[in-house]
């Protein structure tokens, strides 16, 4: 428990019908008498009107009271739910500051609630992914996350790792023993097992990520390919203006949709040639500078045109940028709408005019990120959960080589420890203190 109490607004900024202002610590039972006159019993609301140190009345609402360690935190909590206009709210929140309270850090409420063990690090994230969700599928997945279902997939393979881990060390402790536990098969039939369950939850992981962050997709290409025809066929909407002028997209468009519950960042772009014109000249130095951060280019070009991949070679894009050709009009040149490899590249052939073959990219799309659609059981990760189970899948990996090649147990068992340490990052059973700041400091300051 900690010493101080904080307290922060919980609702969104803005006019609402109702806003929240949340107290937690040892004084919040405090500050609420002395804010509201009187604070109701465990379990209950009380209606009272919220009033300044000389009575005058800021506002009028419901007090709810959480003793520890049955709250969210799991220290006392206290709620004062008022009308929600940010005059009234920070009102009532300058009031509740004056009393002893200290304004709450980004994401406090979540790091106090991990910290006396109410959630654990998956979960404290999966707050926040929920609140952040950009689709159906992935706030279910945070969701799903949030009720632990990632934490016991972790917790069970950390198991896995312990119990063979104890074998191990016994056996190294005991070597009066003359067992030559490393011929023992059952030790290599548990780390095939444990392999195949990191590969299961890596898959799981990789999924979820996708759900949570997408793909950043930038539309490039020359002047008048019809990239930003490609942008409303994928967005389905009038998103960009489309006319038969090259060098109409001067400036940097973003769109967001969603292909089966993914999310993709489009990006369109200005079209890059050579030009006099300083506006056109600022639009292409934009242009560049979204596709060195794409996740992937979709270079669009005119079927017509001869020599596309010399083309894309020219056109001076970064080195390590994955690209796939586009080939539009496909209405004008009576090509088939399909997707295969071609001069080095991935390449989609369709109209963005009539959009025949944009679900050809579409599935595409899927296929290039390695997105199966939701799952079931499916939950939301993030970039360092992958990270970790990649450490633990070498660490496996490197005690099936000291297993089998150097027959060295001791090497085995650190392998193992490794391993498990790396899950154990996922939720917070080890960790650093800057990871957790890093962490927390995401958050919104009410959660």
């Amino acid at each position: 428990m900690t010493s101080d109490t904080i307290a922060a607004i919980a609702t969104p900024p803005g006019v609402g019908g109702v806003g929240i202002v949340r107290v937690s610590g040892p004084q919040s039972t405090r500050i609420a008498s002395a804010v509201a006159g009187r604070v109701p019993a465990p379990g209950s609301f009380l209606y009272s009107r919220f009033r300044e140190a000389d009575a005058t009345v800021i506002d009028d609402g419901l007090v709810l009271c959480f003793p520890a360690p049955n709250s969210f935190t799991g220290e006392d909590v206290v709620e004062l739910q008022g009308h929600g206009g940010p005059v009234v709210m920070d009102l009532l929140l300058r009031r509740v500051l004056s009393l002893g309270a200290r304004m709450a850090r980004p994401g406090e409420f979540s790091e106090r609630a991990f910290l006396n063990g109410k959630i654990d690090l998956a979960q404290a994230e999966a707050i926040a992914d929920l609140i952040e969700s950009v689709s159906e599928d992935a706030a279910r997945s945070a969701t799903r996350s949030l009720q632990g279902e990632f934490s016991r997939r972790i917790e069970a393979l950390v198991e896995q790792l312990t119990q063979l881990r104890m074998y191990c060390e016994a056996a190294i402790d005991f070597p009066e023993e003359e067992i030559d536990f490393l011929a023992d098969s059952k030790i290599s039939e548990d780390i095939l097992l444990i392999q195949d369950a990191i590969q299961q939850v890596r898959e799981s992981a990789r999924s979820g990520v996708l759900l949570r962050e997408g793909m950043r997709l930038v539309i490039a290409g020359r002047p008048n390919a019809g990239k930003s025809s490609l942008l409303n066929a994928l967005a389905r909407s009038d998103a960009a203006i489309v006319t038969e002028i090259p060098g109409t997209t001067r400036d940097v468009l973003r769109e967001q949709i969603q292909i089966d519950g993914m999310p993709i960042h489009l990006v369109d772009t200005a079209g890059l040639r050579e030009s006099p014109d300083p506006v056109e000249k600022e639009g292409m130095l934009r242009a560049r500078r979204e596709i060195e951060t794409a996740d992937l280019v979709l270079w669009v070009y005119d079927g017509r045109a001869p020599n596309v991949a010399a083309d894309v070679m020219n056109a001076g894009l970064p080195d390590g940028v994955p690209v796939t050709l586009v080939c539009n009009k496909i209405d004008l040149t009576g090509e088939s709408a399909r997707h295969a490899r071609q001069n080095g590249y991935d390449t989609v052939w369709l109209s963005a005019r009539d959009r025949s073959g944009v679900d050809e990219l579409r599935n595409y799309l899927k296929e290039r990120m390695g997105y199966e659609g939701p799952q079931e059981g499916g939950f939301i990760a993030r970039r360092r959960h992958l990270d970790a189970i990649d450490r633990a899948a070498c660490s496996v990996s490197e005690a099936k080589r000291a297993l089998h090649e150097n027959r060295a147990g001791e090497l085995l068992a650190e392998d193992l420890r490794q391993a498990q340490l790396a899950l154990s990052e996922i939720t917070g059973a080890v960790t650093a203190d800057d990871l957790l700041g890093r962490i927390f400091s995401s958050f919104c300051i009410g959660k």
